[in-house]
């Protein structure tokens, strides 16, 4: 069980990588980085998490002198030695351990032989036609920001999940086609 939640996951990561950000630095950055499109966080998320990141004493909020434009002056965060300990081992834990599958589509597998292999072959083509396009849309983003200049740990948050949607097409494919073959 994981006690940060996705959200909070990715405050501490860019609070770390800016050493202070405020929720609108973060929002500029969780636009650039396409995690809109794929993590549904918002601007209220990013605000609720940073208040409870702030009261479980992983960030403080830091009092800061710059001022951009007529608005309040910003409050910027920064991690405190005990949000740097749970970041590193929040960090270890999601890249050594496996993550939930898609359970919907794995029951959707496991009915097919309660319709008939015309629907499955139409259903399991229309995921096809959607995993394309979100591969091209993964695709694009990647490129607009930057593709292979970005840096590593930018560049895997559009890799991985086009890996993944690669594989899944070969596994979609290879099932489509043994349906077919079926007598």
């Amino acid at each position: 069980m994981h006690t940060l939640s996705n959200v909070e996951f990715m405050l501490l990561q860019m609070i770390a990588e800016h050493r202070q950000a405020s929720g609108y630095d973060i929002m500029k950055l969780v636009e650039q980085r396409g995690y809109k499109e794929w993590a549904n966080i918002g601007t209220t998320s990013i605000y609720v998490g940073l208040k409870k990141l702030s009261d479980k004493g992983w960030i403080s909020p830091e009092t800061s002198d710059e001022k951009s434009g007529k608005g309040p002056t910003p409050t910027r965060f920064a991690l405190t030695e005990a949000g740097i300990r749970k970041l590193r081992n929040e960090i270890l834990d999601s890249l050594s351990s496996t993550r939930e599958r898609d359970n919907r589509f794995d029951l959707g597998l496991a009915a097919l032989p309660h319709i008939g292999k015309e629907e499955a072959v139409i259903a399991l083509r229309k995921r096809l036609d959607f995993l394309g396009q979100a591969s091209i849309n993964i695709r694009q983003k990647y490129e607009s920001q930057g593709g292979v200049s970005l840096p590593l740990n930018v560049r895997a948050l559009f890799l991985h999940p086009l890996g993944l949607i690669e594989s899944e097409q070969a596994f979609v494919s290879r099932l489509i086609h043994e349906l077919l073959e079926e007598a």
